[in-house]
């Protein structure tokens, strides 16, 4: 080395050639994720006793290292993501509980660092190992995980963070089957109440996703759980004293029913004396916005042909305030088949 690089005291090439034979080697993807959980067990089990110096080291640290693992997943301005390197992560990230850690210390984590931290578990549950969502495997066998992610609506700082985690969980028909069975889920009717705009609008996305992504999965809730799910979604959701919550409410309504997943939910609701009533107060608002969603699922109210005799007795004697009411019932773009199905239910009550 000597011979081919005579070194000197004040040799700028020893410089640079003793840094290049010191360098350390780039880090692996197994090495970020193995790395990242040794800082979140100190984190977990003892960062608060730690000096701060040698806290806040650590704290950077892993900030550094999630950031990291986010650039192997999403890759950068300079490259894409290699599938290999993906690949080999996300087997590190779910052979151990990092995924758990990563929930439990989120808490903990800067601002910026719990955004990469949501970005990085968006991004895994997407990823194929030979063609397999190993996340899916891994949060079957930690189902508890959710419990935490739901209760995360309760904590102003985690909420959107927590939310934002869950909505890519449930993406996996299994948890989201599970959050759908769980006692948990009657929680969302308060949280989408809740008086911060962003959280209950994060929550209301979350409840509509539950509700509408897996056909199957929900058709079969509804049909067990018909009788609490709906006296809790009149009186909370579409009865709330809140304009928003009405509207989210009528309009997700909407997609439940008139999804052909839903036919046995459907018939069922519309067969119902008080789900009438209740539709019939959201046609008389004076938001036009909730008014065509109300009209909506009014209209399989009116196309039932099994209407039971109480719901046809209710039609004839508010009939004329019907009429009248969808005469003047228009919306702001033009809609061909909003003006069909007017037209439909029009002649309906017309000939009762």
């Amino acid at each position: 080395l000597s011979r081919r690089f005579p070194l000197s005291e004040n040799s700028d090439a020893d410089n640079v050639v003793m840094k290049s034979l010191f360098k350390s080697k780039p880090r692996t993807p197994v090495d970020l994720v193995r790395q990242t959980r040794e800082l979140l067990i100190f984190v977990d089990l003892n960062g608060q006793d730690t000096k701060e110096s040698k806290r806040e080291e650590k704290m950077a640290e892993l900030s550094r290292l999630i950031r990291d693992i986010k650039q192997v997943l999403y890759g950068d301005v300079e490259s894409e993501p290699v599938a290999e390197a993906c690949s080999q992560l996300t087997q590190e990230f779910f052979r151990e509980n990092t995924f758990r850690l990563l929930v439990l210390c989120l808490p903990r984590l800067k601002l910026e660092t719990r955004k990469d931290a949501t970005q990085v578990v968006a991004n895994l549950q997407r990823q194929q190992v030979q063609s397999k969502l190993i996340a899916c495997d891994y949060l079957e066998k930690n189902l508890d995980l959710m419990d935490i992610l739901i209760d995360g609506y309760e904590n102003t700082d985690m909420a959107l963070h927590y939310g934002s985690m869950l909505r890519e969980c449930i993406r996996h028909q299994s948890v989201a089957k599970y959050v759908l069975e769980s006692e948990r889920l009657k929680k969302f009717f308060d949280y989408i109440q809740l008086p911060n705009f962003d959280i209950s609008s994060d929550a209301a996305a979350t409840f509509k996703e539950l509700l509408t992504r897996h056909k199957s999965t929900v058709a079969e809730f509804l049909s067990k759980n018909y009788d609490w799910f709906f006296v809790e979604y009149n009186s909370k959701l579409l009865e709330s004293a809140n304009y928003l919550t009405r509207r989210q409410a009528v309009k997700l309504l909407g997609d439940i029913l008139l999804d052909r997943s839903n036919s046995a939910t459907m018939t069922r609701y519309v067969g119902s004396r008080e789900n009438l009533r209740i539709l019939m107060n959201l046609l008389r608002e004076t938001s036009k916005t909730i008014q065509i969603e109300a009209f909506h699922v009014f209209k399989l109210f009116a196309a039932n042909q099994n209407k039971p005799g109480d719901i046809v007795s209710i039609l004839v004697t508010n009939r004329n305030k019907l009429l009248r009411l969808f005469a003047d019932l228009k919306t702001d773009k033009e809609d061909e088949q909003f003006e069909t199905d007017k037209a439909q239910v029009i002649r309906e009550i017309a000939a009762l």
